[in-house]
């Protein structure tokens, strides 16, 4: 049986003080509880309370995804306003201190915590997590395999994360390497079969390294519990077109490489050593960067690659039905991405709460329809 390529896209925003600009805790019961009454499951808390998490249900079509995340920007912008909050969404916040940030509430967190210490009280960072619907597990193993040659491609798509502290770090995705500093993340290694991964896991699992597979947080792995390929390696974009356009550019890669497979035609797998370079170089320079083509054992511009990339992937973009959202990718290589805007905001102001106040006001972009007055 063939895959479904159903889409689930999770997003996770800042809770911002519209006067100071600074991160600030949303209280539980306004945000959080709010949010659930009014967007059913699809809000809930992450580790750090200046944090909101929210998901769409399982999407037939990109179409049905791009729905789902307008509604939930939508209602978390709404909700936050009522609230005195604003929401920004963008892979770090440009001068937040982790240090005065508040730990949710909740076990699983406070164990972590106890686990890994400064680590994880210094994981202040937000991401986009796109599922694609495998129900084959060994297929999905597979399928995974080979798309890691691809992450660094759509890392660079995605870097929106240049601040941390106050300070240019000099990065496009500072948020890759808060985030190295967790165990278990960053490219995964080739697996021969899910028999292969499965035992892995147990190994792990039996040395009290983990007490189940969601601790592995590589940045595409099969998710332990959905039929799915989860990629995990993007900046949460600003715009929510971008998120859109990301997520069909995950899509149609899948869909692609499963006809390979399905053909015999596996994609050619690298080695993760080679692949870890060309993430380096995605969150350093991001798209003003170049890729290595292993094929050519060349540097190729990252614009150049992302538009080889697209034309690889045509051929079944019409059947998902996607040619509209993945269209946006163009735009995005002409405007830069959101850390590039974010520079030159910075650029021209020198002002880091200028900077956030342009990020919530590309977040809020296009979510309400012409002349609507938003809740103030």
């Amino acid at each position: 049986m063939s895959p479904t390529f159903s889409i689930g896209i999770e997003e996770e925003y800042q809770t911002v003080d519209p006067v100071t600009r600074d991160l600030r805790s949303h209280i539980d019961a306004e945000i959080l509880e709010k949010g659930k009454k009014l967007l059913k499951e699809r809000v809930k808390a992450e580790m750090h309370q200046s944090v909101v998490e929210v998901g769409t249900g399982v999407c037939r079509n990109i179409q049905e995804a791009a729905q789902d995340v307008l509604e939930v920007r939508r209602g978390i912008v709404e909700l936050a306003r009522e609230n005195g909050l604003r929401v920004a969404s963008a892979g770090t916040h440009p001068f937040a201190d982790w240090r005065r940030q508040d730990i949710y509430p909740d076990p699983r967190y406070h164990t972590i915590v106890e686990e890994m210490q400064m680590v994880a009280r210094a994981n202040l960072i937000f991401g986009l997590h796109v599922h694609v619907g495998i129900e084959d597990r060994e297929t999905q193993i597979q399928i995974m395999n080979a798309a890691r040659y691809f992450l660094p491609h759509i890392l660079a798509l995605s870097t929106n994360s240049p601040f941390w502290l106050g300070m240019d770090t000099g990065l496009k995705s500072y948020r890759c390497k808060v985030f190295d500093r967790f165990p278990r993340t960053n490219i995964p290694d080739y697996f021969p079969s899910w028999g292969e991964y499965e035992s892995f896991v147990g190994l792990l699992v039996k040395t009290r390294c983990i007490d189940n597979a969601k601790k592995i947080w590589w940045d595409i792995r099969p998710h332990p519990i959905f039929q799915t390929l989860e990629f995990r390696i993007c900046d949460v974009p600003m715009r929510y077109e971008e998120t859109i356009a990301i997520a069909a550019l995950i899509q149609a890669t899948v869909a692609k490489l499963y006809k390979l497979f399905a053909a015999n035609q596996g994609f050619r797998l690298y080695r993760r050593a080679l692949i870890m370079e060309n993430k380096w170089r995605a969150a350093r320079w991001g798209l003003d960067g170049k890729l290595i083509d292993f094929g050519k054992q060349e540097e190729v511009p990252v614009r150049d690659l992302l538009r080889e990339y697209l034309e690889l992937i045509d051929d079944v973009v019409d059947g998902l039905g996607s040619r509209r959202e993945l269209s946006y990718i163009h735009t995005m290589l002409e405007r830069g991405s959101g850390a590039d805007r974010q520079l030159q905001v910075f650029r021209e102001t020198g002002d880091l709460k200028k900077v956030v106040d342009y990020i919530i006001e590309e977040t809020e972009a296009g979510l309400f329809p012409a002349g609507k007055t938003r809740t103030v």
